[in-house]
């Protein structure tokens, strides 16, 4: 057997500041993932692909939960998404305007959404998987996802790919009303989900060496639909409402009636990355981008026979389709140059992520028959403005062994949240009372619009400076030590640390680690958002509000403004290479105290009460954002990479990588005004802590060899996903999701020098996770658990095609 061939060394730039630093050489742990890697697979969701190729990183796949159907986060080693800092080209990406605040994975974070970068215009990915608060600033607690942008002069590649689901799953149905004779299936096939994707990317001369590289994708995706069986009864009965023949129609009736899958979808994204180096040497840099997509996901269907409903208009019941359109811009202007042995580096970046919201197919039932069925519910947007400078050189000190690197830095970044009403229809109260006298539902079924009162445009700025600094104390010792100092006019001033350190004792075995203290600002999105609906108790209005954390019915609740979030890091990695062959093994924890969360709905008749002897009658449900969670998060990453180069056999790539992680949550928020109360209601209850103590893998694993020879091409991975909990209300109704293994697979075959086409299956043993029992899916929407790791779409079959030139 020839030999193995070691690998050429990949330069990184994401956790240090020295130019020529190798992945394999970095005091951090730090994985890069290339565009080819990202390519060979049957999804163009950029998040998708990374959570295929790196355990620690999940992209969960969350149904029926409004906005977060469109906008899906990711997260890195269990933590929050918002506890993972986003950047391209070692620049802050703008955050999601959307908020989570359904019972998903996320809830109470807004992240930043990756999918707005069309893969084409990438060229490599480097994750830090290690806290850098101290490098780069907020949000850095887990790590750093950096996105480096293709910079080619000429050149260029069209990839078009289409796929399907072909499925097969199986349901725990609920059993039926006695008489209805409906004939109940437990499993059922699927064909749908069809996704077409059309990309590629181009590269241009700017003058003798500058470069422009354009980057577009059109994307379609038409919903999964992953249902049960709807046994309830949907009309009412024939003459006599509760001894009268069953409706005929019960037998003809679509009885797979909620999508509970992945939503319709149209996106288009445009990015172009450009770059000059002037006669004197000064470069000037800038990047652009945009993308508008608009989504179709459903809420729950109503039944001909509910309240809900207003039969003069929905004979046959209805299914309100929740509509986002989501636009995100991005534009990035710098330029560096050299001096006084000095590179500098100057910079203004801006982005905005607006989320507009529609609903169809519903309508408002205190309109009654004249409700309209279309409506305007308003939305909200964030922006972004932050301007960096920096300055790097190496300094010759007398007793180091190799140059101090010191990088020195500012920023100043200004952002601002916006929310707006929709139409009043879309929120208001009708008046129509139901058959029995009582009011009826106010707002548009599925989504009710923002009120006028919900409304707030409003900013806020930050300021911060850093060091940084990196040598080897020794041909053996490498050290860096970081710090970053920071202000914020909402919630005041922090400053973090980080000093890490590794020792070569070989070549072939290193040993690193860090420790280091970070921070989490708290997010406009957290301190601005709110929402109210209208329900009734015993005939009277009472509105169910998320509330704001300064306003003044939160306050009587105790709420407090939002302060950021402290963390502490320490990690402990080994590094091994033999040839081609590297291990490194890198363990962690993460103790992370005043958490922000989003507190339960509170709406006991004592909360009521108690509002209202403090002047605040109108309200009978409220939650808010608030700090006091404190966790412990202990893990580790372990890599091995194995290249193997033959003329007889091909080039092959085999990898295999695991992260097991555990979260323990070791206070929980409570406020003296709730406290007083009898019974005292939970802020933070149980469903809630499982979710950040057990809602995640403990444990993912992935095996994958990627081979080729000549014009044929093979990548195969399976990973294995460990179990979580999906937490009921209490300990009797939690479930189990058990360990899954989801296997991938994709052949490719080179036509001509230039055209290649590939065929493959995600998923390709057709895998779902544990069905849910009965007893918790009554209304057959979701027969299973949204915190599936992997979702529940079932297996992807794909064709692709690439054009290179």
């Amino acid at each position: 057997m020839p030999p193995a061939v070691a690998p050429e060394a990949t330069v990184v730039v994401t956790g240090t500041r020295v130019s020529n630093r190798s992945v394999l050489d970095t005091a951090s742990a730090v994985d890069v993932i290339s565009a080819k890697t990202l390519s060979n697979n049957g999804v163009t969701e950029v998040s998708e692909s990374l959570s295929k190729v790196l355990p620690a990183l999940n992209f969960p796949r969350p149904g029926l939960t409004d906005g977060t159907d469109t906008v899906r986060p990711v997260t890195l080693r269990g933590l929050a998404p918002d506890q993972v800092l986003v950047l391209v080209n070692s620049k802050r990406r703008h955050a999601s305007s959307l908020v989570n605040v359904n019972g998903t994975i996320g809830r109470g974070s807004a992240s930043t959404d990756i999918n707005t970068l069309p893969s084409g215009i990438i060229n490599t990915v480097e994750v830090l998987r290690d806290g850098a608060a101290a490098q780069y600033g907020s949000d850095a607690i887990a790590g750093v996802i950096n996105f480096r942008l293709r910079e080619n002069r000429s050149g260029g590649a069209l990839s078009a790919t289409g796929g399907v689901r072909k499925t097969e799953y199986s349901f725990n149905p609920v059993a039926q009303p006695t008489g209805l004779g409906l004939s109940v299936p437990t499993e059922r096939k699927r064909t749908d989900g069809q996704t077409y994707t059309v990309g590629g990317w181009k590269g241009f001369e700017l003058g003798d060496n500058g470069f422009l590289t354009v980057a577009a994708e059109l994307k379609q995706q038409q919903h999964s639909e992953r249902s049960a069986y709807d046994t309830r009864q949907f009309y009412p009965r024939v003459g006599n409402a509760t001894t009268g023949a069953f409706d005929p129609r019960e037998l003809t009736a679509n009885r797979y009636d909620t999508w509970s899958g992945d939503p319709n979808l149209k996106q288009a994204t445009l990015f172009a990355n450009a770059g000059q180096t002037l006669a004197s040497g000064q470069k000037i840099y800038g990047w652009a981008s945009y993308q508008r997509r608009e989504s179709e996901s459903a809420a729950f269907f109503r039944r001909p026979l509910q309240d809900e409903n207003v039969a003069a208009i929905y004979p046959d019941g209805f299914l309100p389709v929740i509509e986002p359109t989501v636009t995100d811009f991005s534009a990035a202007l710098g330029t560096t140059w050299s001096g006084q042995g000095w590179d500098y580096d100057t910079s203004l970046t801006y982005g905005k992520n607006k989320m507009a919201f529609d609903v169809t197919n519903t309508l408002n039932r205190s309109i009654g028959a004249a409700s309209k069925t279309d409506f305007d519910a308003g939305g909200f947007a964030y922006e972004q403005l932050s301007a960096n400078f920096s300055a790097v050189r190496p300094v010759d000190v007398a007793f180091l062994s190799k140059p101090l690197n010191v990088a020195v830095g500012a920023e100043a970044r200004w952002e601002n949240y916006e929310l707006w009403a929709g139409e009043p229809d879309s929120y208001r109260y009708g008046g129509v009372l139901l058959a029995n006298g009582t009011p009826s539902a106010a707002g548009a079924q599925g989504f009710p619009g923002y009120r006028p009162e919900n409304a707030v445009d409003k900013g806020r700025h930050s300021t911060g400076a850093f060091i940084d600094l990196e040598t080897n104390l020794t041909d053996k010792l490498l050290t860096s030590l970081a710090a970053r100092a920071e202000h914020y006019s909402d919630f005041g001033s922090n400053v973090t640390g980080k000093l890490a350190a590794r020792y070569d004792f070989v070549p072939e075995f290193a040993l690193r680690g860090s420790i280091q203290n970070g921070f989490r600002a708290p997010s406009p999105q957290q301190q601005l958002y709110t929402s109210t609906s209208t329900n009734f108790i015993d005939g009277v209005p009472f509105d169910i509000v998320t509330l704001r954390p300064t306003d003044a019915a939160a306050v009587a609740l105790g709420a407090k403004p939002l302060d950021a979030e402290k963390s502490v890091n320490f990690s402990l990695g080994a590094v091994f290479r033999v040839g081609a062959l590297s291990i490194t093994a890198d363990a962690y924890r993460i103790n992370i105290d005043n958490r922000i969360v989003l507190s339960e709905n509170l709406n006991a008749a004592n909360v009521r009460t108690y509002l209202a002897s403090r002047g605040y009658a109108g309200i009978g449900g409220a939650r808010f954002f608030i700090n006091g969670v404190d966790t412990r998060t202990d893990g580790i990453d372990i890599v091995a990479n194995y290249p193997w180069r033959s003329a007889a056999y091909g080039k092959f790539d085999f990898t295999l990588a695991g992260n097991y992680n555990k979260t323990e949550v070791k206070r929980v928020p409570q406020t003296a005004e709730l406290a007083a109360l009898n019974p005292a209601p939970v802020l933070f209850g149980r469903a809630n802590v499982i979710s950040l103590e057990k809602g995640q893998p403990k444990n993912k694993i992935t095996a994958s060899v990627n081979w080729e020879q000549a014009a044929w091409g093979v990548s195969a991975s399976a990973t294995r996903y460990g179990e979580i909990i999906s937490a009921g209300t209490t300990a009797a109704t939690d479930v189990t999701v058990s360990a899954k293994t989801i296997v991938n697979a994709e052949g490719r075959y080179a036509i001509t020098k230039q055209t290649q086409l590939a065929l493959g299956a995600d998923n390709l043993f057709d895998i779902y996770p544990d069905s849910l029992p009965s007893s918790l899916t009554s209304n057959a929407a979701a027969p299973f658990s949204n915190r599936a790791p992997f979702g529940r779409g079932g297996r992807f079959v794909y064709a692709r095609v690439n054009y290179t030139f």
